[in-house]
């Protein structure tokens, strides 16, 4: 069983999966260890058998695609986006919900193991909410994987995924363990945790600001690509902010989205006249 073999395999899998090889090219090697060792527990030889498998055993295509989870995560992942986020993104939804007199409401979708909530809350917490007082931040954070929503509620992590916080940040808003540094209790305070899948299922609520990074826009079809972003856009408020990744592109163009000055990767909801 070779890389060639599960390329071949994943080219195949993969569009009935509503989801988009190019995506995973350069991470396959994760999703390809994942398949050997189903293969293996499966008592299969190579990716043909595999492959009989799926089309008599309907059910095998949900373990299929928990194996094409990628869980590549860490604070202030792009950096450059981040910056911006910081300096320009959160201050002006703090201001507009201090002005409507509540709360700020984020989303962080496709969370993984939750560096990007915590991330965006030990800003706030630090940087931000000095100066908006009586404005808290709510956080919804959301992802389809079971084990990396369980690292994420519990909030510790190795000092690998901290590398690109400020380290400023990271004195003032973790604990170390051992080798492991914790998100102080009150940097917790505000973030839920949902088991979601994108695909099928979105929180309910409008949002301020909205993360979907290294999820939809990298691995999705794009079909699935335009649903996904129309119903998000459906959550953003108007003059809302939308985040994609770096190297990610919306799949269509979208008249209600402007592009900040400052990145190509930030977007904002115009609010768009009715017409005569």
């Amino acid at each position: 069983v070779n890389d060639t073999d599960c390329t071949a395999f994943l080219q195949w899998a993969l569009p009935q999966l509503e989801l988009r090889w190019p995506g995973f090219r350069k991470v396959r090697r994760q999703v390809c260890r994942r398949l050997k060792q189903r293969m293996r527990d499966l008592g299969l030889d190579n990716y043909s058998a595999y492959r009989a498998r799926l089309e008599a055993d309907p059910s095998e295509w949900r373990i299929l695609d928990e194996c094409c989870h990628i869980t590549i995560s860490r604070f202030f992942r792009d950096r450059g986006i981040f910056e911006v986020v910081r300096r320009q993104v959160l201050p002006a939804i703090a201001a507009r919900a201090k002005r409507e007199g509540r709360d700020a409401q984020v989303w962080s979708a496709g969370c993984a193991s939750g560096e990007e909530p915590y991330t965006l809350k030990i800003l706030w917490d630090v940087e931000i909410a000095s100066g908006y007082p009586g404005v808290s931040l709510s956080i919804v954070a959301s992802d389809a994987d079971k084990a990396m929503l369980a690292r994420a509620r519990e909030g510790c992590f190795e000092q690998t995924s901290l590398h690109e916080l400020p380290l400023p940040l990271i004195e003032q808003a973790f604990d170390r363990r051992g080798p492991e540094y914790c998100v102080k209790p009150k940097h917790r305070e505000g973030i839920e945790f949902l088991d979601q899948d994108l695909r099928t299922e979105m929180p309910p609520r409008i949002f301020d600001l909205i993360l979907c990074r290294f999820v939809a826009f990298t691995y999705f079809a794009v079909p699935l690509q335009r649903k996904v972003l129309a119903s998000m856009l459906e959550r953003l408020r108007p003059q809302g902010y939308f985040v994609i990744g770096s190297h990610e592109q919306l799949p269509v163009d979208v008249p209600e989205l402007a592009a900040l000055d400052s990145t190509s990767q930030i977007f904002q909801k115009r609010v768009l006249s009715e017409g005569p």
